[in-house]
């Protein structure tokens, strides 16, 4: 599936809600698939088409350093605490989803693994679409809360290079790749077997040279 078909397929389930929320859009993969990149240029499309559209990165949902990482078990950890789920929907999702409009002083962290919050407010008003941008959005808990859901389609190989590419949280190559093979990655696979996300997705949206034909 191609960008352009899923925006097709955001603005006709547009026209299904009910008049008074916003169409609530999960943009999901694994940590390097391109799911921001993605995110930004759909949010794009559809504002060229006068859409509204919220585009919210879950990263500021993250816990802090001590609460997402540990060393005993780090892949069962991260996937069971490295995000703050609970308060993203019921403070801001849900709301903004239901009344179209929120303003929200919210705690959020800082991925470069700062070890407090910084305070940061969201300011959204007559919102049609929210595109909401992250890893394991569709955990069983919270998945039913999405009117259309989007797996972003990449290998881990493929990821792995875009990670190193941008300088993934300001680590040096060699941690980086530490990281991703003994934290994110193990992690994002007990999320595929357990979740099997790719399964529950609206579609499958190919971002992967690697995965004839790539994105357009």
């Amino acid at each position: 599936m191609t960008l352009t078909n899923v925006g097709q397929l955001i603005l006709a389930r547009r026209q299904e809600v009910p008049s008074g929320r916003s169409v609530l859009v999960g943009i999901t993969g694994i940590d390097g698939s391109g799911k921001g990149y993605v995110t930004e240029r759909l949010a794009v499309a559809l504002q060229q088409q006068g859409v509204r559209v919220a585009a919210i990165n879950l990263d500021g949902w993250l816990t802090l350093p001590a609460q997402r990482f540990n060393p005993k078990d780090p892949a069962q950890h991260f996937y069971d605490h490295a995000l703050r789920f609970d308060e993203l929907f019921t403070q801001l999702i849900l709301p903004l989803k239901e009344n179209r409009s929120l303003r929200l002083e919210a705690d959020l962290a800082d991925a470069t693994d700062a070890d407090v919050y910084h305070r940061h407010t969201y300011a959204f008003a007559d919102i049609d679409v929210i595109l909401l941008e992250g890893i394991f959005l569709l955990k069983r808990a919270q998945r039913d809360h999405f009117d259309l859901a989007f797996w972003v389609d990449c290998t881990f190989a493929t990821a792995l290079e875009r990670a190193l590419q941008r300088g993934q949280e300001g680590l040096p190559p060699e941690e980086t790749i530490r990281a991703y093979e003994t934290i994110y990655f193990p992690a994002q696979r007990i999320h595929l077997h357990r979740d099997d996300p790719r399964a529950f997705a609206t579609a499958l949206l190919n971002n992967d040279p690697r995965l004839a034909p790539p994105a357009s």
